[in-house]
């Protein structure tokens, strides 16, 4: 299993509940050949493969940047700016990823 699929696998079971507690968003990433959906609604995460209907936002970026991040090897600003981690949609939902998902 893949470091990617094995993130999004213990993701819906690793998120404080909490800090989602009032938001509703969809997040779709795209690493590389693999697609994944992340909806939060009502302080509950779904994570499931393949693109979503209606995403609020769509990260796109290579598995082995995409582990970095996870990893905190790689931070998701600088991600961005040089290009290497691809944003489409709700900005403010991408500067809650590390608060959320503990990413970058």
């Amino acid at each position: 299993m893949s470091e990617v699929k094995a993130f999004f696998d213990g993701l819906s079971s690793g998120v404080d509940a909490s800090k989602v507690a009032g938001m509703n968003a969809v997040y779709q990433f795209n690493i590389d050949d693999a697609v994944y959906t992340v909806a939060i609604a009502d302080g509950a995460v779904d994570v499931s493969e393949g693109p979503a209907d209606n995403a609020s936002i769509e990260l796109t970026m290579s598995a082995d940047d995409f582990v970095a991040l996870t990893k905190g090897e790689l931070n998701g600003q600088q991600a961005f700016l040089t290009g290497k981690l691809k944003i489409k949609g709700d900005m403010t939902l991408a500067m809650k990823l590390q608060s959320v998902f503990n990413i970058g």
